[in-house]
């Protein structure tokens, strides 16, 4: 069966079809249906299908817009990660025991998606407690990639981006703490935007069975993912702002337009790897090329730059502090063994693994020292950003790898150029972002030996338009996303 011309196409083409009357969302909607109900046993990105409800609400659409009206997701099909509440659904994060837990009231992002008029086809599978870069869990089994099913999609939106690059509507949400956007858009070729901290309001975005309070939990962000960096505005200025519980009022935050219009006008700093966390050949060889045609469309490119903030000595705090948010939740029998282990790490322990360990324990004196520390990287990267428009680096440093569930993650490892490395340093370079709480654009950059490498586009803190204006340019340049070959029909 051949795709529609619909299937791959973008949420800013088919929205401007859906107003102009080429298509209708029932169409539109039933297409999707289709493709989960064709190709999903083979990739298991919907874990939750809401079909019924889906075609309800694209009946409701169709006769909004024969009405004449508009709204900016008027009668788009799209998925949602499952760890957002959407009122009916069950809500679980990968949890055995909540497994029968039903939300009550949709999550704040999903009432504004549906309110501009977003069709919720179903929800998308994730790791256990969403922390892994691979998506699986016991209550619905394991996500495989679109481009080899014997691979991660990345984690823990895993099922959002493999939803997107199997044609599974135009676009979809997802949450970032440890690369959780970026990291599965890198793995199956789609984009996402991991937006500045803050800009986009959590509420229920929550972990069952707590209320869906207003909370912005440190690091964590939720925001968009889509096939094309033309799409991520789109559902970003729909989700963006406050919480009116919080705020008294529904008002909206006003972003600073993109820096540049033209490609040519951006001062770049690119980097290909580092030596805490190199990139294989094939990630290092994809952001060289885009080096090099970005240089001779005349783009202002640098190579290195006193005024990046230290890789390593940030990678330790970032390790730190997202392990000292991560240990507060954990069992007390866990975190007793926990600080006990870092008890006994000697004084000299300076890799990440130490720093994650020691993370886990972090006194309350330790944490506002290494919220200071925070503070003064944020001032580093405000004045480089004087300099430069936007940093270019990797997500991760390999492309997608075998599923290994090996349930000791602190024993699995990760394969560079030949060389293992822990598996858990895999965090270092989503979190060269996500620290300071940079707004952070991830996009495809081809395959390589058939499997989506990629880069992120790290921004000014609340210029979220540059980096994602950046992205669009480079992917009208230099191309996008690639459907996979298995389903690309």
């Amino acid at each position: 069966m051949a795709a529609s011309q619909w299937t791959f196409a973008t949420a800013v083409e088919t929205a401007k079809a859906l107003a102009h009357g080429e298509v209708s969302s029932v169409e539109l909607t039933q297409l999707a249906i289709d493709r989960i109900v064709r190709h999903d046993t083979r990739i298991n990105a919907v874990c939750m299908r809401d079909f019924d409800r889906a075609l309800e609400a694209a009946r409701a659409a169709d006769a909004a817009l024969a009405r004449g009206e508009r709204r900016p997701l008027l009668g788009l099909p799209l998925t949602v990660k499952e760890s957002y509440n959407v009122a009916g659904l069950p809500t679980t994060w990968g949890f055995p025991q909540q497994k029968d837990f039903i939300a009550a009231e949709d999550a704040l992002a999903i009432t504004r998606v549906k309110d501009a008029g977003g069709i919720v086809l179903g929800k998308t599978n994730v790791p256990f407690a969403l922390g892994d870069w691979q998506s699986y869990n016991d209550i619905y089994g394991t996500t495989n990639n679109p481009y080899d099913l014997g691979r991660t999609p990345g984690g823990s939106s895993g099922g959002s981006a493999a939803a997107l690059a199997a044609g599974y509507g135009s676009l979809s949400l997802g949450s970032d703490i440890g690369g959780s956007l970026r990291v599965p858009a890198f793995h199956c070729g789609v984009t996402a935007h991991k937006p500045t901290y803050g800009l986009v309001a959590s509420r229920g975005h929550t972990p069952p069975p707590f209320p869906p309070l207003p909370n912005e939990a440190d690091l964590a962000v939720v925001g968009p993912m889509a096939r094309s960096a033309t799409d991520l505005s789109l559902l970003l200025d729909v989700i963006a702002g406050p919480d009116p519980l919080e705020a008294g009022k529904a008002y909206r935050l006003d972003l600073p337009p993109p820096r540049h219009a033209r490609l040519q006008d951006f001062r770049v700093l690119v980097i290909a790897s580092d030596p805490l966390l190199p990139t294989d050949t094939a990630v290092r060889g994809a952001i060289e090329r885009l080096a090099a045609d970005l240089a001779r469309a005349g783009v202002s490119v640098t190579r290195q730059s006193p005024l990046l903030p230290d890789f390593a000595a940030s990678s330790g705090l970032y390790m730190r502090m997202l392990h000292a948010f991560l240990g507060a939740t954990m069992p007390p029998d866990i975190y007793a063994g926990a600080k006990q282990a870092a008890a006994r790490l000697p004084a000299e322990a300076k890799s990440l693994a130490a720093d994650q360990l020691r993370g886990l324990v972090l006194s309350h004196r330790d944490w506002v020292q290494a919220t200071g520390a925070r503070a003064r990287l944020r001032a580093q990267w405000r004045l480089l950003f004087e300099s430069f428009d936007a940093v270019i680096c990797p997500i991760m440093p390999t492309p997608a790898y075998p599923h290994d569930h090996s349930p000791d993650m602190e024993r699995r490892r990760i394969t560079i150029d030949g060389v293992d490395h822990p598996y858990g340093d895999q965090l270092a370079w989503p979190g060269i972002a996500t620290l300071p709480g940079l707004p952070a654009t991830a996009i495809p950059l081809g395959l390589a030996d058939g499997l989506p490498v990629g880069v992120q586009i790290v921004g000014p803190f609340l210029e979220d338009r540059t980096p994602i204006k950046l992205a669009e340019l480079i992917e009208r340049d230099f191309g996008g996303f690639v459907p996979p070959p298995m389903f690309a029909d």
